[in-house]
């Protein structure tokens, strides 16, 4: 802020003496406009004055025209008088000459000047104008920087009176808190003292009981702590266990490997560079191939010591450095196996060197000879190492002061800097072999037997190589992991004290652990908690609604006395119903036979009123007779022709019957059903009644225990409380010691923002006063 303001300052500055010379420019522009203006005018009054006296001069030219117009015919009437007077006119006429010589002289002069006075006015103004212009511009320019400035000015105003505002509430909070730290501190203080007086008795009754009642610590001596059961990492197992089994296919790879490599090998001695088939090898091969046979011996144990090691490491156990027993015949077969390679390795030196002394070896070849005799050297050299690093791993299981415990990380990162080392080395070898196999190709002995051996141990070798490298990378990911999992102790200790310590660990933890299996004895059968909970608010709630049952059971025989009466009633209806249709019925009958007769009787005596007649009955035949009876009512779809119907009485009888009684027996059904669905819901919410106030008592009484509970942990969370304020007393004083220097630099720049808000409010005042003069 403070160097904003300065620049704001320095331009407020700069823009001041810009405004005042730009003011004196345009008042000097002013004056001269004012002094040109007034110059104009004095020539526009000269020209009107010139161009009145031009008029003047024109009227008499033209005057003196006439007179002389006249005078010229008064001279041809009197030539005498004229000769007299010629004289006279000529020297008026000579006058006059000169006089308007001078005069249009004078005008053509004042012409010239009028010329050029307006010229130069014209030039004058013009440049005045585009000056005028340009100033305009560059005062609204200036304006608008002004502006600019001013609405900046104004807004850090306002941002600094806000952020004053707010520092001061921030300041009244501060030392708000500030009060109320003093006070928590002395009643931190007050309750120090109480629970160190509490603490004081407490330790005083605590060491008496301790002293009485303990009577052996084993964990003071490191010898005592070892035979302790350490806290039993389940993850830490699976997780090794998981690593071993990773570490054991790789061995499986690379056992396979070593076999197939030194087996070719030795196929190779007795090809190259002579065949056994055909010649005696040298006494040096066959000794060699002699050792190369016995390879699997040596070879085929390192994965027995793998698989056993792998087999040792399960759940249950506490697999430690200490504990590892197996690792030791690991490293044992491993010894064994570095024996078999310092055995062959002089015979396979001497083997290479006598195939650079055959007569079919190049130079090429001899020093792809010599290349594989130093990489043997290295190979034996790296397995030496290995063997070494490993046998110091198996030291704690069976010598623990050979290796201590803070150079097992040393240990491990030198297993896995001696397995890349080993890795590069075989591919070195692959590399000279295989450039060594594509020589000897080119070699005119070379046979098909001595091509496939070569190809053979090329894979041999390049599968040995793969198996390395995966082994190198899997330790060197799992670094961290061997150097923690495989090092932790008992609680309060640093290291198991020798192996026999260890052995007893593990046998405590066996019977740590039958005795708990032996705690977890079978329980019972029994009804859960729960299910009884729940039976015996159904019980409740069945035994209290006996009497709404019975109940229940009286309104339902009500019920069905009532429907009975009903059934009676609608069957003497429908009786009387049958009765009124059988009638109806009769009616019909006669009324048709009564009306048939009487047509007969009257076709014989008037044909035409008989066909009228018998057109009328056809048409009432073809139209349906309206009847009042049941059985319009209920069958309104059947046609009521009267000669068909009288047939089927009866059987519209039975319809009706068996509708009527569909209908009764329906209507009976859907009542019953409601009853009984009415009877079940009025059962399920006197049961559902029950249970509530079951469960509204459950719940007072939980809210009971709630209360007490919540009383508990009040009480308990005091306790910390007080336990937590004895620890952070220093805490508060430092902190309040932090507040105050917090405070103290908060006023500090509470005072320099009132003093550059003082200072910003004093050039915003000048600044708008230039801008009101302005």
């Amino acid at each position: 802020l403070a160097s904003l303001i300065f620049q704001l300052r320095a331009q407020n500055q700069v823009l001041k003496k810009g405004v005042v010379d730009e003011q004196a420019n345009s008042a000097s522009l002013k004056e001269q406009l004012k002094m040109k203006d007034q110059s104009l005018r004095k020539l526009q009054q000269e020209m009107d004055s010139l161009t009145f006296r031009n008029q003047q001069l024109a009227k008499r030219v033209e005057l003196l025209q006439d007179e002389l117009a006249l005078s010229e015919t008064r001279g041809k009437k009197n030539k005498k008088s004229a000769e007299s007077s010629s004289q006279l006119s000529q020297e008026q006429k000579s006058v006059f000459n000169e006089d308007l010589q001078k005069k249009i002289e004078e005008n053509e002069r004042l012409h010239i000047l009028f010329f050029e006075a307006d010229e130069q006015h014209k030039r004058l103004e013009a440049e005045l104008r585009t000056r005028l212009e340009v100033l305009e511009t560059d005062a609204a320019q200036h304006q608008a920087v002004v502006d600019s400035l001013t609405r900046k000015y104004t807004d850090t105003i306002e941002k600094l009176q806000n952020d004053k505002a707010k520092l001061e509430i921030k300041s009244q909070t501060l030392e708000r808190e500030a009060k109320d730290c003093r006070l928590r501190t002395e009643e931190c203080q007050q309750q120090l003292k109480n629970l160190q007086a509490a603490l004081g008795s407490r330790l005083e009754e605590s060491l008496c009981i301790i002293n009485e009642k303990v009577p052996f610590n084993d964990t003071r001596s490191s010898q005592y702590n070892a035979l302790n059961v350490p806290l039993h990492n389940r993850r830490y197992q699976l997780k090794l266990r998981d690593l071993a089994g990773q570490a054991l296919a790789f061995v499986q790879e690379l056992v396979t490997a070593l076999l197939n490599f030194h087996t070719y090998t030795e196929q190779k001695v007795q090809i190259f560079p002579i065949d056994s088939a055909t010649d005696t090898i040298s006494p040096l091969n066959q000794k060699f191939s002699q050792y190369l046979h016995e390879n699997a011996s040596y070879v085929r144990p390192l994965e027995e010591g793998m698989l056993h090691l792998f087999e040792s490491i399960t759940e249950d156990t506490v697999t430690v450095l200490e504990t590892a027993v197996k690792l030791k015949a690991f490293s044992e077969h491993l010894a064994s196996y570095l024996c078999f390679l310092r055995k062959i390795l002089p015979y396979q030196l001497k083997s290479l060197e006598e195939e650079c002394e055959s007569p079919l070896c190049t130079t090429a070849l001899t020093a792809r000879n010599m290349e594989l005799h130093r990489d043997m050297r290295r190979l034996t050299v790296v397995f030496e190492k290995l063997h070494t690093y490993i046998s110091l791993l198996a030291l704690p299981s069976t010598k623990p002061e050979g290796l201590l415990r803070t150079n097992y990380n040393l240990v491990f990162t030198n297993i896995a800097a001696s397995l890349h080392g080993f890795h590069d080395i075989l591919k070195d070898i692959s590399k000279h072999y295989s450039q060594k196999a594509t020589l000897e190709q080119d070699v005119p002995t070379a046979t098909q037997k001595l091509i496939t051996t070569n190809d053979c141990i090329l894979s041999s070798i390049v599968a040995l190589t793969n198996g390395v490298g995966k082994i190198a990378s899997f330790f060197s990911n799992n670094l961290d992991h061997f150097t923690t999992s495989l090092s932790y102790g008992p609680k309060g200790g640093t290291e198991f004290i020798s192996p026999l310590s260890a052995e007893c660990m593990l046998q405590y933890k066996k019977k740590a652990v039958a005795y708990m299996k032996s705690l977890k004895k079978p329980c019972a059968d029994s009804v859960p908690y729960e299910e009884a909970l729940a039976n015996r608010r159904v019980l409740l709630s069945s035994t209290e609604s006996r009497e709404g049952l019975a109940q229940q059971v009286q309104q339902s025989l009500e019920k069905i006395a009532k429907l009975e009466q009903e059934k009676e009633h609608w069957m003497l209806e429908a009786q009387l119903a049958k009765i009124k249709l059988e009638k109806e019925n009769q009616k019909l009958k006669n009324s048709l036979s009564g009306h048939l007769t009487e047509t007969m009787q009257e076709h014989s005596v008037l044909p035409n009123v008989a066909e009228q007649k018998k057109e009328t009955i056809e048409k009432s035949l073809q139209e349906p007779i309206k009847s009042t009876s049941l059985v319009s009512d209920l069958f309104p779809s059947i046609e009521k022709n009267p000669l068909s119907s009288a047939p089927d009485v009866e059987s519209r009888e039975d319809l009706i019957k068996n509708h009527y009684m569909a209908r009764i027996a329906e209507l009976t059904s859907h009542l019953q059903l409601a009853d009984s669905k009415s009877v079940h819901f009025h059962a399920e919410c006197r049961a559902l009644a029950k249970r509530l106030s079951l469960a509204e008592k459950s719940k007072e009484s939980l809210t009971e225990e709630l209360k007490l509970a919540s009383q508990n942990i009040s009480r308990l969370q005091a306790s910390r409380m007080l336990f937590n304020l004895m620890t952070t007393k220093r805490s508060y004083e430092d902190q309040l010691s932090m507040m105050s220097d917090h405070l103290c630099s908060m006023n500090e720049t509470l005072t320099k923002q009132r003093e550059e808000i003082d200072t910003l409010k004093m050039t915003s005042k000048v600044s708008c006063q230039v801008l009101t003069l302005r």
